[in-house]
């Protein structure tokens, strides 16, 4: 039997964990980001999900970690250490990551922007990809060949719509979910944002995608969308050609294995 490895995709917002071998990846687990986490704290929640997907912790190959929340990142390897035993790994710190960096200043690129560009090229074989992620920012990332180019960062969805809230006392709360696929003219002021917040990010996702394929001189550009708000905006716009709501996870296994001599390793 394969021993799994786990796989972190730590962002401001969520910490997502996930069981993979070199065949698929398991179920999904989202936590908070939260600055009250210890080590311990952070090691039992982990043992707990391994234990409900039926795995030891000495079971456990590797963490394999993405992380653009430092804090965090010395905490995962002492839990790491502490509970598990096995080695921790960061993408790109510790395994590299096959794909050129023509940022001006390379070590300031986001850990999951280089990760979600990686995942993307792996999956996709058109030449120019815009991996657009919605995240805590909406961000927009460029790959044309093997060479990731930049991008673009955004206000996220709901940190949009966090902020608006904290200025603005007498603004309800919203789904940002709709009840049809048409721009409606608000009659509520829940209404009116949720059609404005929603349909104003397709906007802007049509906009910039738009913008970024006459820049780069290819029309035919694949758009792949990735984060919690992908699918809600590919249900109102035609822009977005894919949605990979695992892509991070498909970009740390894929690195992980790549990385190893031999990835079928046996207990």
């Amino acid at each position: 039997m394969t021993r799994p490895v786990l796989l972190f995709d730590v962002g401001n917002t969520n910490l997502k964990i996930c069981l993979a071998d070199h065949e698929r990846l398991g179920r999904v687990y989202s936590l908070p980001s939260t600055s009250q986490e210890t080590a311990d704290s952070l090691g039992l929640r982990v043992a707990e999900i391994c234990a409900r997907e039926g795995t030891a912790e000495n079971g456990v190959q590797a963490w394999v970690l993405s992380s653009v929340v430092p804090p965090l990142s010395g905490l995962l390897r002492k839990a790491c250490k502490r509970f598990f035993g096995c080695p921790s790994l960061f993408v790109p710190e510790d395994i590299p990551l096959p794909l050129e960096n023509l940022y001006a200043r390379p070590q300031e690129v986001g850990a999951d922007r280089l990760l979600g560009s990686f995942a993307a090229r792996r999956l996709y074989n058109d030449h120019t990809l815009i991996v657009v992620d919605f995240g805590t920012a909406t961000t927009f990332d460029c790959v044309q060949g093997n060479a990731f180019l930049g991008g673009l960062i955004c206000p996220g969805v709901l940190s949009s719509v966090t902020a608006l809230g904290t200025q603005t006392a007498k603004l309800p709360r919203i789904s940002l979910e709709l009840d049809s696929g048409d721009l409606d003219i608000g009659t509520s002021t829940r209404q009116s944002l949720n059609h404005g917040v929603l349909f104003g990010f397709a906007a802007l996702l049509e906009g910039l995608t738009s913008r970024l394929k006459k820049r780069l001189a290819d029309p035919a550009a694949r758009v792949v969308a990735t984060g919690g708000f992908a699918p809600q905006l590919a249900a109102i716009t035609d822009c977005i050609n894919d949605l990979a709501p695992d892509l991070l996870m498909q970009g740390l296994a894929a690195a992980y294995y790549q990385h190893q001599p031999n990835p079928r390793e046996k207990l």
